[in-house]
């Protein structure tokens, strides 16, 4: 069997054992999994752990010099194989979390079986909560990255670029109280917090800044209890995505600078920038490597992207070490039913990733 016969067997073995992020057992499953075929790549045995009841795997170094970052789950429920089965059509592969993220996970492990000796100052961390915000993982993101010179991450490839930019995000649940009254007997006795939640739903569309790609998207808003009572509470969530932490602390003090209409009504704010935008200049080193190594290997010419999603390669710049995300696979249809990987996509970025970890550890030897 060669590297690629072997890759795409570790990734059907991946994708055939589905893992929802809120499904505990499938991740710990899937984590079990991926344990048992990172045996096949790599002779020092990866470890499975749990951290506030959240499953993991890490492999390598403790406090690497460089991390292969990554995430085991996906936003699919069990029970999606049976419409859409794992399948290798071709140079294409198919089935649920293929392309987000299982085959850039086996192209990491393919990387680091190349790379040799110098493995032993490299680390993966693999999660299992990425698709719903990394709450759990945080920590032992921070951890992993400690001595951290790069970090890789290995999120699916935009077209055949990697992502050397990603906006931020940020997330606000405001809850609006009032007080209710009858909406025909005596509404004026009432505090209506609908309009309150209306008014900001309006307003907060004004800190966008098209010119700067921050966008403030209003997103979820409820009010009331009945047709005839004046609404005592009302909730608004609102999306808010920027390439710089300038412009997210920008709109941070906007929403919490907000003074309601009515001097009778209350409010909460929870939640707040969550993922800082990975900005280009903490990109910039390892997309020159990268783009130099594409080169050497005889790759096609490397491009680099900027989108609006954020990862955990988002955490990891905030922090201050250098990332390059979007080395996994190549294919399309993230969270979509046409989800699909290119098998040598798969070969060539498995071997940009290892050139890549030579290239980084090389300079530190100097």
């Amino acid at each position: 069997m060669d590297s690629a016969e072997r890759m795409v067997a570790s990734v059907g073995a991946l994708v055939r054992c589905e893992s929802p992020t809120e499904d505990l057992i499938a991740c710990e499953q899937v984590c079990g999994v991926a344990v048992e075929e990172m045996g096949q790549w790599l002779t020092e045995p990866a470890h499975l752990g749990v951290h506030q009841g959240r499953p993991y795997v890490r492999w390598g170094a403790e406090h690497p010099e460089v991390l292969l970052l990554g995430h085991l789950d996906t936003v699919w429920p069990v029970g999606t194989l049976e419409r859409l089965p794992w399948r290798v059509e071709g140079d294409t592969m198919r089935g649920p979390g293929v392309f987000d993220m299982k085959t850039g996970v086996v192209q990491g492990w393919a990387a680091l079986a190349s790379v040799g000796e110098q493995s032993s100052r490299v680390g993966m961390l693999l999660t299992t909560d990425e698709e719903t915000g990394s709450a759990t993982s945080r920590p032992l993101i921070d951890d992993a990255i400690r001595n951290a010179r790069a970090v890789l991450v290995l999120e699916p490839a935009l077209g055949s670029s990697v992502k050397i930019a990603r906006k931020g995000t940020s997330w606000y649940v405001l809850t609006f109280r009032g007080r209710a009254a009858h909406a025909g007997l005596d509404p004026e006795r009432g505090v209506n917090a609908a309009v309150e939640a209306a008014l900001l739903t309006i307003a907060c569309r004004a800190w966008a800044d098209p010119e700067l790609g921050t966008t403030v998207t209003p997103t979820l808003l409820a009010a009331g209890t009945t047709s005839n009572t004046v609404p005592a509470e009302a909730s608004l969530t609102i999306d808010v995505r920027a390439w710089t932490a300038g412009e997210q602390q920008r709109v941070d003090r906007l929403v919490r600078e907000w003074t309601l209409e009515h001097p009778e009504a209350d409010w909460t704010i929870a939640g707040g920038i969550d993922r800082p935008a990975l900005e280009k200049s903490m990109s910039a080193d390892l997309f020159a490597r990268a783009v130099g190594a594409a080169e050497t290997l005889g790759l096609p010419i490397l491009e680099g992207a900027a989108v609006g999603g954020a990862s955990d390669g988002n955490l990891t710049a905030a922090a201050g070490v250098p990332t390059l995300d979007g080395l996994g696979a190549i294919g399309d249809g993230a969270h979509a039913d046409h989800e699909h990987a290119s098998v040598t996509g798969m070969t060539q970025r498995a071997a940009l990733i290892a050139a890549l970890i030579s290239d980084v550890l090389a300079d530190g030897d100097g």
